[in-house]
């Protein structure tokens, strides 16, 4: 009985209608959209992601197969890329002459300029790179011959000698200095300068005999302004005494000439003014130093002309001990002269110790007399 009256309360009270509180429904419908909306973005993000990947590993492999093709095909052309470097190893010779050119021509100009010492260091730079090369042989030669330490020339020259034909002019050119002496101003040089493989020519040319007492060091042309000039210019000239001899300054004779074109054709002694000075003070070569005279051509705007013979006459001649004389002159009437360039002789005793010229061609057309003018 018990049992029965408790079935029946529970189940009047299940029976019961509840009644549910509106504001409910409402909650649990935004719940629910709420957790659909959740599930939505979270199911795009998940979906793009893996969209993205496959985008990107759909990229990432048409090249790794692209790749595969032309590994196969650069198998064939794979001699192209080893020309160049053929190529490369063919030109590394090609480009050692063009270096010993500019070391050849780098050193001519210094010698020139009368920087011997840095003209030697280019040319045996140059020696270095290409030992039997004949031009740069002769070139150092003559620059030693130039410094007058005529030990290191000679070896120099009997290194071409010992060449033979083989070295061309420049054998010819050794041959005729070791035998004679006396460095060829003819067309030995010439076919020095021909065979230098496109070096330049040097502009000074000449030497010092062998056995002289005396040489000349340098000799550099430097513009001298003057308004009332139509050409200045001056010589500034390194003479210099062989190791271990006494000079008389007495018996030293320093002729230079200079010469123009007349009329872009004939080359003529000058008739321009032309004066001497020392710059040296004693000028006596009592020590080794050079003694350096300067010897001035101006040539003004206007004047009268001279004479050929008195320019012959009036050739400037230096003698140690005698004060600076000037020899005058003007530009010839009719065709006009221009300034070529110059010969410088040195004398002492009477007998051809150096000479030196700028251009070489003075020496073939005007070859220097062994003794001096007039004796």
């Amino acid at each position: 009985m018990g049992l029965l009256r408790v079935y029946c309360a529970m189940r009047a009270l299940l029976s019961r209608t509840i009644q549910i509180d509106p504001s409910f429904h409402v909650a649990l419908g935004l719940i629910v959209i709420f957790g659909m909306a959740e599930i939505f973005f979270a199911t795009s993000y998940y979906v793009g992601r893996a969209r993205t990947a496959r985008i990107s590993a759909e990229a990432v492999a048409p090249p790794v197969v692209r790749s595969s093709a032309p590994s196969v095909s650069s198998q064939r052309p794979a001699p192209a890329p080893v020309q160049p470097a053929v190529s490369q190893q063919a030109a590394a010779p090609a480009a050692s002459p063009s270096l010993v050119d500019q070391l050849l021509r780098e050193g001519i100009e210094l010698r020139d300029r009368g920087d011997t010492t840095n003209a030697i260091d280019r040319l045996e730079e140059a020696l270095d790179s290409e030992p039997n090369n004949a031009t740069v042989l002769a070139e150092i030669a003559k620059t030693y011959d130039l410094m007058q330490l005529y030990d290191r020339a000679n070896e120099m020259w009997r290194r071409l000698q010992e060449m033979g034909p083989s070295a061309g002019a420049a054998y010819e050119l050794a041959d005729q200095r070791l035998k004679l002496g006396v460095p060829a101003p003819g067309t030995a040089d010439a076919g020095i300068a021909n065979s230098s493989a496109g070096a330049a020519e040097p502009k000074d040319v000449g030497g010092t005999r062998e056995g002289s007492v005396m040489g000349i060091t340098q000799v550099k042309t430097t513009e001298a302004p003057d308004p009332d000039a139509e050409t200045s210019l001056a010589l500034q000239i390194g003479i210099k005494k062989q190791p271990g001899t006494t000079i008389d300054h007495m018996k030293v004779k320093i002729l230079v000439e200079f010469y123009d074109t007349v009329g872009d054709k004939d080359i003529k002694l000058t008739d321009a003014d032309v004066n001497y000075e020392w710059l040296t003070p004693k000028h006596d070569w009592t020590d080794t130093n050079p003694e350096v005279l300067s010897v001035k051509y101006v040539r003004p705007k206007m004047g009268g002309a001279s004479s050929e013979s008195s320019l012959v006459e009036e050739a400037a001649m230096a003698r140690p001990g005698r004060k600076a004389r000037a020899t005058k002159g003007s530009a010839a009437n009719g065709a006009q002269r221009k300034y070529l360039g110059y010969i410088v002789r040195v004398y002492y005793n009477d007998e051809l110790q150096a000479v030196q010229a700028e251009p070489s061609r003075l020496l073939q057309l005007f070859p220097p007399s062994k003794i001096t003018p007039g004796q």
